[in-house]
């Protein structure tokens, strides 16, 4: 049961952060002045290094659903969307480090 939970939890985590990126891939392409596909947007941040940036606003939306599971004293829910963002952190350490 608490594995199920933690998972519920991670899976909610992961879409938020995704749905989160794509946003601020659009969002940055968007304010680009140069037309630039989503592909192409991605490409442009790995080469400028702010891949990271992007992947960390991103995982600001996963605070609010933290917060949400906390606050439906779901603490097993909570801890699986602290651990999809620990994931994200460690993908921006390699993205930086890497």
């Amino acid at each position: 049961m608490i594995k199920k939970e933690i998972s519920i939890g991670f899976l909610a985590g992961l879409i938020i952060n995704s749905i989160g990126f794509v946003i601020c891939v659009f969002i940055f392409s968007a304010l680009n002045r140069v037309d630039l596909s989503f592909t192409e947007t991605i490409k442009a941040s790995i080469k400028n290094d702010s891949f990271g940036s992007l992947i960390v606003l991103g995982a600001i939306p996963n605070l609010v659903i933290f917060f949400w599971f906390l606050k439906k004293n779901k603490p097993y829910r909570a801890r699986g969307v602290l651990l999809a963002t620990l994931i994200a952190a460690i993908c921006i350490a390699i993205s930086k480090f890497g």
